[in-house]
């Protein structure tokens, strides 16, 4: 059942409570949401009921040593949108999903270590690429918001710690 919720100053959408009312509700939203079939694109829209009006999104730098870029929520949809045609996995869909978690709070603020795995499909055997999602949480309004999402990616010599794999 979908409700009508405000999200923050100026935004209203249709969105369900179980996204953003507990922590475990808005790590699996934010998973979901970025995962999709082959033919499709993420869930741009269930995105922005999750993420803070000023949230940001930080990948990883494509050059050693090279600047990292925090992009706001629509330029993150613009990119992504292109990005996902270019590089094929429109035609061939995208599954992320966490395989370990550490968490620490304080507060009204959260902030998660996910580590994930992602594959073109659920059932494919190894995954094409892990890495660690560094998640800051804010409650705000009586719900749960993405903040910030800063990411890296397991390379040769960059290896997920052993800890994180837990």
């Amino acid at each position: 059942m979908s409700k009508t919720t405000t999200l923050g100053p100026n935004r209203a959408s249709a969105a369900e409570p179980a996204d953003f009312s507990t922590l475990d509700g808005i790590v699996k939203a934010l998973y979901d949401s970025i995962s999709f079939p082959p033919g499709k694109q993420p869930n741009y829209e269930r995105m922005r009921v999750l993420f803070h009006k000023d949230a940001r999104l930080i990948p990883p730098s494509s050059e050693k040593n090279g600047e990292v870029c925090a992009l706001d929520l629509e330029t993150f949809i613009t990119k992504s949108r292109e990005s996902i045609v270019v590089s094929g996995l429109e035609r061939k869909g995208f599954v992320e999903t966490e395989i370990a978690r550490r968490t620490q709070s304080f507060g009204n603020i959260v902030h998660v270590f996910s580590t994930y795995e992602s594959r073109s499909r659920a059932d494919d055997p190894a995954p094409a690429q892990r890495g660690i999602n560094s998640i800051q949480i804010v409650k705000e309004l009586g719900r749960f918001w993405v903040m910030t999402i800063l990411w890296d990616v397991e390379r040769p010599g960059h290896p997920i710690p052993r800890p994180y794999l837990l």
